[in-house]
């Protein structure tokens, strides 16, 4: 009974594996993917925010670097 099971269990491995290969395939290019098939990482690196966010500034902040340009200091020889 128990090497029925195991045969029975390996066949239904199989079978979920090609089903989720093929989602991935399906929703390889989409916008929006099921929870499952997307990176599972942490939830900390998942919540944070994206490299393209995190380098955006405010505009008070592109205002207020306009206005202080950075200061270039000259050593009187």
């Amino acid at each position: 009974i128990r090497v029925v099971r195991k045969a029975i269990a390996r066949v239904y491995i199989v079978m979920h594996q090609k089903q989720k290969e093929n989602l991935r395939k399906l929703f390889k290019n989409k916008k929006y993917k099921p929870l499952d098939l997307r990176p599972k990482k942490t939830r900390a690196i998942r919540r944070a925010l994206s490299k393209h966010e995190s380098r955006i500034k405010t505009l008070k902040e592109i205002r207020k670097q306009r206005i202080n340009p950075p200061r270039k200091f000259a050593v009187k020889a």
